[in-house]
């Protein structure tokens, strides 16, 4: 009897445990998730390995980059032995690391890592370790033969910055959003579709019929030598050549919502895009790692194709820096690019400090990539920190900007279930969100400080963007215990006003706080709780997901 009173008391007092603890967490962690009303994505698979696995030290196979002639530190610019180095490495089996030495390198050529299992290394990022320094802007370089695509698009629709009352009519640059000099590519793959004429068929594994959001389970009409183990694309498409679509409506949930004329215009274009490991097969039934991010129906003609793509690439250890640069105007950017990331999977960037940079680091079509310990610095204003564009499933982690950036935090075209987790934006933040169908991506445990407008107001979800891409994200898009520092405005202790999004639809903002009363306008039908209060039991969205998922 004791023993049963005893255990009867344990329970009891568990479950009251529970019951407060539950009270004491958004409502949004205990609703129903199957409607749009309360629907939640699981973000947890972002990141190296889907958030499974450290990033490794690897330590096989370590080159140094001095056997090879570059030498620090002496003034003499190092880009021919630097890339006599990596060309060594090119066919080298097994995992190999390429050592640069402590001190000052200089770097006037894009070095292009071409290959897996391949980290680039320095010495650290503090100023005992490596310095990579960029003298010459990429304007001054040979034209990269896989941007022809990109200037040629660019002259043929031009793509110009116009501001008359800054008397500017310039041509946008081809490294406003692209390009890098250090980027990794797969040799002869395009960076990105922009003229029609030059698509190429792809190479169809499986053609999809139906799968249900959040769920891991793909129905099939056909499959061609599809094996379990395999990373390809999942693609969706809007075939009907109108805005009134279903895949667009299911996109943007019916809201009233200005649709871009890029969502018909192009119907060989894939809509939404997933990569996606193919984790079981059963006749028709193929099962993938990471949930869907819509249902598919018959007619978006879903499909997975072939993905060439490179694995287990790092960088990591080093500093990248550039001189001080006048600004011109936005997209007229000279090319004062750190490094651009394409074609990767299950791979990482780390410890990496970049300065003066246009854009840090920019990245598209990479998968369950990890960017962690970044901090971005100089009085350069930069267009993008570090920025996600045509990528799925990626993880930037511990990234600091210290510069004035035009989107410090960036989810643009495509991008699908990304995470910026534990960042601290401290000039001129914005939480942008760029257009282009990028939809289900996080912005988790975020700080940034604010000086608010004359008005008590500030506009820290503006989202930036074309207009024949608009609006400005798709449905579930979610804001996790964002910490707001006002830097003034304690004048009378009003309420300060955040804002800047018209046109996000189903946004989710849980646990909005800052060290003076605020109040948000986020539209339309956004989720909108725990305003003013800090989330303290789950300051990570991602971390609460990926432990509950792990267990």
């Amino acid at each position: 009897m004791k023993v049963t009173l005893r255990f009867l008391t344990i329970l009891a007092l568990f479950c009251l445990h529970s019951i407060i603890l539950a009270q004491e967490l958004p409502s949004i962690l205990q609703d129903s998730k199957l409607g749009d009303a309360s629907y939640l994505p699981d973000f947890s698979y972002a990141g190296y390995h889907f958030g499974e696995k450290a990033i490794p030290q690897m330590n096989e196979n370590i080159i140094l980059a001095t056997d090879y002639g570059v030498i620090a530190d002496d003034g003499l610019d190092d880009s021919k032995a630097l890339l006599k180095a990596l060309e060594a490495t090119r066919t080298m089996k097994g995992k190999v690391v390429l050592q640069l030495p402590k001190g000052k390198l200089i770097l006037s050529d894009i070095i292009y890592l071409e290959r897996s299992n391949f980290v680039l290394r320095g010495a650290g990022s503090g100023e005992e370790g490596t310095e990579v320094y960029c003298p010459r802007p990429m304007m001054y370089l040979e034209d990269p033969a896989v941007l022809a695509e990109l200037r040629e698009y660019l002259i043929q629709f031009d793509k110009r910055q116009r501001e008359p009352q800054n008397n500017i009519d310039l041509p946008f640059s081809q490294y406003a959003w692209s390009g890098g000099m250090i980027w990794t590519q797969v040799p002869g793959e395009r960076v990105k579709s922009y003229l029609g004429k030059y698509d190429v068929p792809e190479t169809v594994v499986a053609k999809i019929t139906s799968g249900q959001r959040g769920e891991h389970t793909l129905h099939a009409s056909s499959i061609d030598r599809l094996q379990v183990g395999d990373v390809v694309q999942l693609q969706l498409f809007n075939k009907t050549g109108s805005v009134d679509s279903k895949i667009v409506n299911d996109l943007y949930k019916g809201a009233e919502v200005k649709i871009g004329s890029h969502h018909w215009e192009f119907p060989t274009l894939p809509m939404v895009r997933q990569e996606v490991l193919i984790t079981n097969i059963s006749k028709n039934k193929i099962t993938i790692k990471t949930p869907l991010t819509i249902s598919i129906l018959p007619e978006y003609e879903a499909r997975l194709v072939r993905w060439k793509h490179l694995k287990e690439v790092g960088i990591e250890h080093l500093r990248i820096t550039f001189p001080d640069a006048s600004y011109i105007a936005h997209h007229v950017e000279r090319g004062f690019n750190g490094i651009f990331l394409t074609r990767l999977f299950n791979s990482w960037v780390r410890d990496v400090v970049i300065h003066n940079a246009d854009s840090g680091i920019l990245s598209e079509e990479i998968a369950n990539v990890t960017i962690s310990g970044i901090q971005t610095t100089g009085s350069n204003k930069a267009h993008y920190t570090v920025a996600m564009a045509g990528v799925h499933n990626v993880l930037v982690n511990n990234l600091k900007v210290f510069n004035r950036a035009e989107h410090p935090l960036s989810f643009n075209t495509f991008s699908t279930k990304n995470v910026y987790k534990n960042c601290e934006v401290f000039v001129q933040p914005i939480l942008d969100q760029h257009s282009g169908a990028n939809h289900q991506n996080l912005f988790d445990n975020i700080t940034v400080h604010v000086s608010p407008l004359e008005d008590k107001s500030y506009p820290l979800f503006a989202g930036g963007g074309a207009p024949y891409w608009k609006p400005s994200h798709g449905a579930f898009s979610t804001f996790w215990n964002i910490e707001v520092f006002f830097l003034d405005g304690f004048e009378d202790g009003k309420p300060l006003l955040l804002n800047g999004m018209a046109d996000g639809p189903l946004a989710r903002l849980i646990g909005v706080h800052a060290n003076l009363p605020i109040k948000i306008d986020y539209a339309p039908k956004a989720h909108i709780e725990w305003t003013n209060k800090a989330i303290t039991e789950i300051p990570s969205l991602y971390e609460y997901q990926l432990k509950a998922r792990l267990k």
